[in-house]
């Protein structure tokens, strides 16, 4: 059955735009989606800004390795030849069929053979720091899935700063790049019309063998950007699917998520399904915006505990990681409380002591923001309070 929503986009500083109405109705959810998606094209250049701050060196996205450089070339290229593809196709309509099967088919070899040189052969990848002097954890089970426009480099790289950070080692299913402009659209059928992908499916089939292995006692699912979307329906796969018994063994925590929703229904008047959602974002880049920001203000709809950081930078590592849990010289978090003085925490469905508590609008007594955080419990290898 339809349900009629009105959703208010958030604003552009002191800007409101007019409200977007739409039904459940895929099609008309995807035009809702592709209005807020302009109405939102001032926080877009914050993706990637600042530029140059490369304090994880060569694992930051942007640090001017030969390897980033590769990386960066190739997106380079798919972002104008389908830039190009896309700005033709009104065109297509005065061609012969046979021309226009033969231009597809082009486009996707090209885009295919490209696409390949970044994403590499492999599904599955493990990080490649050495956690070993780290306090050991057998019954946990760390997967991450990446965002959009992350090939096999900028995977490992986000796993090996994970394992970095919290001393554990980190299982990537990869969520292959296409270019830019493609894994949006693919973003935009992921999110509207709950299209499976088979990358979606890898990771739903990793993610419930993890869960239901015996000797797991819990599965720490760490999502960024697109890796948000996916997480958000591989939940709600698992809800039906899998016993809550099992669900419950499962911890997400979500970085720019592009998800319009993250379901966490309760099993008891005090426990939800999942114990632990967190969500991550910066409160002036796109993804975020386009995401977390705007769909965690709509009741019903986004469950865990929101972390509102001031500031730009979509990366996972360069900007995300980077900012939230800063590494010193000797590869450990840096314990200073600077790191999160630009951090807020909002109110979501989960149980949080009070709406809002910012770091520099702390009570005496109360909790900081950081302290508030589970995720950051788990820095250097500990292990929160249970």
């Amino acid at each position: 059955m339809a349900v009629d929503l009105i959703l208010t986009p958030p604003k552009r500083r002191a800007h409101a735009h007019a409200p977007i109405p739409y039904t459940g109705s895929p099609l008309l959810l995807c035009l809702a989606d592709i209005r807020l998606f302009f109405s939102l094209a001032w926080s877009i250049p914050g993706i990637l800004t600042p530029l140059t701050q490369w304090q994880g060196g060569e694992l930051d996205e942007l640090y001017p390795s030969l390897p980033n450089l590769y990386c960066l070339t190739l997106h380079a290229f798919l972002i104008l030849f389908q830039s190009l593809f896309l700005l033709s196709l009104p065109l297509l309509i005065v061609l012969p069929v046979w021309v226009v099967a033969i231009y597809l088919a082009a486009v996707y070899t090209v885009t295919a053979y490209v696409a390949h040189l970044l994403n590499g052969t492999t599904d599955v990848l493990h990080s490649a720091i050495d956690v070993s002097s780290a306090p050991p954890h057998p019954g946990e089970r760390w997967i991450y899935l990446n965002g959009v426009s992350v090939g096999r480099h900028w995977l490992q790289s986000n796993l090996d700063r994970l394992a970095r950070t919290f001393r554990r080692p980190v299982t990537g299913v990869h969520n292959r790049t296409y270019g830019l402009l493609f894994d949006l659209v693919q973003c935009i059928l992921e999110r509207d019309f709950l299209y499976a992908t088979t990358d979606m499916r890898r990771s739903y089939a990793a993610v419930k063998a993890a869960l239901l292995e015996p000797a797991t006692e819990k599965v720490v699912l760490i999502l960024h950007s697109q890796g948000g979307i996916e997480g958000g329906i591989i939940l709600d796969w698992l809800l039906t699917e899998v016993d809550r018994a099992c669900v419950a063994k499962c911890e997400i925590y979500t970085f720019g998520s592009a998800a319009n929703h993250f379901n966490n229904p309760r099993c008891a008047p005090s426990a939800a399904a999942v114990r632990h959602i967190e969500h991550y974002a910066s409160d002036a880049e796109f993804v975020a915006c386009w995401g977390v920001l705007y769909f965690a203000k709509l009741p019903n709809r986004y469950a865990g505990n929101l972390f509102v950081r001031q500031g730009t930078g979509h990366l996972m590592n360069q900007h995300y990681l980077n900012a939230l849990f800063p590494l010193g010289e000797d590869g450990r978090v840096m314990e200073e409380e600077g790191n999160w003085e630009a951090v807020s925490m909002a109110e979501g469905e989960a149980e949080v002591e009070g709406a809002v508590c910012g770091a520099r609008r702390r009570r005496k007594g109360m909790k900081s923001v950081r302290d508030r955080s589970r995720l950051w419990a788990y820095r250097d290898g500990r292990a929160p309070e249970e």
